[in-house]
């Protein structure tokens, strides 16, 4: 890295991180008093085109604090807190396990055994054809919450725990203040945002190998605005510790 002076200047966190989050949490917030009289179908539309949109912009916010990128490696339990309450929105806890996760899959990228982030050799025989391709797309979020449960399975850490009971009483707070609907709203943005979306194409263009030796691509299309940079991918494994605001530097 002595080599390459320009690019450690650009390592440490991003002080705009948070802010960011906490516009993006208020947003939803307000989304979730707003919808709590719609019909089931304009709110299930709402929830996949806009809910889904900033929900799923907000994984990749986490996805940056996973990294330490808003408080920097100096304050590990100040992102892990970020991460808990940007996660929020989601309706589902994902920020603490997914930290737990993600960084083995730098470290060991396109190993089977300890890369959860690519699909099992059971997923590559059953989904072969473009119509079981498409329902993969479709089942996408239960794949990935659920791989790393059977594929390389951790114990439980107090973090997550932590995670998981104040997501669960957001929502039950959510549900008791405005109802069900904007719950629904949450988490099906969430989940529909996760699968057939076009946010969520990054997952596809990221690491599934389409030529062999090749496991990681990058996408440098207009929707990197609303996903941090993630899809300067080859660039983002190459430099971790780069937040995405300045990987285009």
């Amino acid at each position: 890295m002595e080599k390459y002076p320009e690019v450690k200047k650009l390592m440490g966190h991003d002080p705009s991180l948070k802010w960011k989050v906490l516009l993006m949490v208020l947003f939803q917030f307000v989304s979730l008093y707003l919808v709590r009289d719609l019909s089931w179908g304009p709110l299930l539309i709402l929830a996949y085109s806009l809910g889904g949109t900033i929900n799923h912009s907000m994984t990749l916010a986490i996805h940056e604090i996973s990294h330490n990128l808003a408080f920097g490696h100096s304050y590990p339990l100040r992102n892990r807190i970020l991460g808990i309450f940007g996660n929020l929105p989601l309706g589902v806890p994902i920020s603490i396990s997914f930290k737990k996760y993600h960084l083995e899959h730098h470290r060991y990228q396109g190993d089977e055994e300890r890369d959860v982030d690519i699909p099992t050799s059971i997923e590559g025989r059953l989904f072969t054809r473009s119509s079981t391709k498409f329902l993969w797309l479709f089942l996408q979020p239960l794949f990935y919450t659920l791989r790393p449960l059977f594929v390389r399975p951790k114990a439980v850490t107090p973090l997550e725990v932590i995670n998981v009971t104040v997501q669960l009483l957001f929502d039950f707070l959510i549900y008791c203040l405005l109802g069900m609907k904007p719950v629904v709203y949450m988490v099906a943005g969430t989940l529909l945002s996760t699968g057939v979306h076009p946010i969520a194409g990054h997952f596809i263009s990221e690491h599934y190998m389409f030529k062999k030796g090749y496991e990681t691509y990058s996408y440098y299309g207009p929707l990197n605005a609303l996903t941090f940079n993630v899809g300067y991918h080859n660039e983002h494994h190459d430099f971790p510790s780069v937040p995405g605001s300045r990987i285009l530097q």
